[in-house]
């Protein structure tokens, strides 16, 4: 049996998969985010370019995580694998790499080139 969401072809075993892809990158990213949140206290007086880079790695990690959840949340409602600009459907290779993708190809490109 195969669901279709928003003309998206998944099999039960890529909802599955893609699921299991989007978990572990939300327990990478709160390892990350628990591994670079060092207080101000901890760093020397010094090394305000690396607490700048950690507050920028904690920043995207946040990120992440926040598209993650919204990902999650869309497989639930059975809205997951559809483009939020144009609602075509997202392929099924590109959900595999960047499983919490919120654009297909050509509208990401086009919202990178209007940011």
């Amino acid at each position: 049996m195969f669901a279709i969401v928003n003309e998206v072809e998944l099999g039960p075993e890529d909802l599955v998969a893609l699921r299991a892809d989007l978990h572990a990158e939300r327990a990478f990213r709160l390892e990350q985010l628990a591994g670079i949140s060092p207080s101000r206290d901890d760093l020397p007086a010094d090394q305000h370019a690396r607490e700048e880079v950690l507050t920028a790695l904690a920043a995207a990690a946040r990120v992440v995580l926040t598209d993650v959840s919204a990902a999650l949340r869309r497989m639930d409602a059975g809205q997951y694998g559809c483009c939020h600009l144009c609602d075509r459907p997202i392929p099924l290779a590109c959900l595999r790499i960047l499983p919490h993708a919120r654009f297909c190809g050509p509208c990401h490109q086009l919202k990178e080139a209007v940011s």
